[in-house]
């Protein structure tokens, strides 16, 4: 495996990762900026307030996009299997 391979193949696992990640964490992001707003406005400090509605935003998000997930997840999985007869010459 020469460098150039190697670093393709970091980036593109990289990217995977991102990709993967950042539906739940868009929602999590977004329920967090709205729930702060929601206490700033009212001055409720509550801590469970804002962990709910995040816990079951990325869960409702992740049952949503799971097919997705999984089929990206098994088509770079493939890729990479395909290309393991590149990685060893």
């Amino acid at each position: 495996m020469n460098a150039e391979f190697a670093v393709e193949l970091l980036k593109s696992l990289m990217f995977q990762s991102v990709l993967l990640a950042a539906p739940c964490l868009l929602a999590a992001m977004i329920i967090g900026l709205g729930i702060s707003l929601f206490q700033a406005v009212t001055t409720i400090s509550e801590q469970t307030l804002s962990f709910v509605p995040k816990a079951l935003g990325v869960l409702g998000v992740l049952i949503v996009v799971l097919p997705w997930m999984l089929r990206t997840l098994i088509e770079f999985t493939t890729a990479i299997i395909q290309k393991m007869p590149q990685m060893v010459q």
